[in-house]
């Protein structure tokens, strides 16, 4: 596994690692002395693998990862990781849920703290640029599944369902921004949602394939779009 991956994981994702626990009579307890049920702990391990199944899945992409792969990248064992995942579907469909969930909701503060229509506009473009250089392996497989949706129909509703809420969360930050220029905007979320997410996705290839302007042009072009979104 490449340093930069390694890195990407302690970094960002390994942050989730769950706090140790202990069995009290049937019953999970952490440090803090949250209480928590055997099935708690269950779900709390197939996320500690999701976790760290995540980084060998946005290295490698879908088609290219077995269980067996995940487990030679990670503390946990074949058999181990196939007892908490039926097969690789299941394991992957947890891990894009999770991570999805955890980035949701990325835009609330600044939608909540811009005060101003550029502010917002900088703001966004500084977020998906940050996100862009730091997250880069992670869109890559989300990417990946939302083709293998095209495809494979036990994709699509959860490929549906975590596109819906994108295109929520972008909805929320055009929003705001055409609140704030007191103007509405000239076309629907969705609309707005696909043409940002074609200018997010070609950035992210360009930035994988080694182009060092690949950040800034996104800035620019988000810069650039947003505006002429508004009627």
């Amino acid at each position: 596994m490449s340093r930069k991956i390694l890195t990407y994981v302690k970094q960002g994702l390994l942050t989730a690692t769950m706090s140790r626990v202990t069995m009290v009579e049937g019953v999970v307890e952490t440090a803090r002395g949250t209480r928590r049920t055997p099935a708690d702990k269950y779900d709390e391990r197939r996320t500690q693998l999701a976790i760290s199944a995540l980084a060998t899945l946005g290295e490698l992409g879908y088609a290219k990862t077995s269980l067996r792969e995940i487990a030679q990248n990670s503390e946990f064992s074949h058999g181990v990781v196939h007892y908490y995942f039926a097969d690789k579907f299941e394991l992957i469909t947890h891990c894009v849920r999770y991570y999805k969930a955890q980035c949701v909701t990325r835009y609330d503060g600044l939608v909540a703290e811009s005060t101003t229509a550029d502010e917002l506009l900088t703001r966004f473009g500084d977020k998906l640029v940050e996100t862009l250089t730091t997250e880069a392996p992670m869109h890559r497989l989300w990417y990946d599944l939302r083709a293998q949706a095209l495809f494979d129909e036990q994709f699509q509703p959860d490929v549906l369902m975590i596109d819906a809420t994108l295109q929520d969360m972008i909805g929320r930050v055009v929003t705001r921004y055409a609140e704030l220029a007191g103007r509405a905007l000239s076309v629907d979320v969705a609309t707005t949602y696909a043409l940002l997410d074609g200018v997010f996705e070609k950035a992210l290839l360009a930035h994988l394939t080694g182009d060092e302007h690949a950040s800034r042009d996104l800035h620019a072009r988000v810069s650039q779009v947003l505006p002429k979104l508004l009627a």
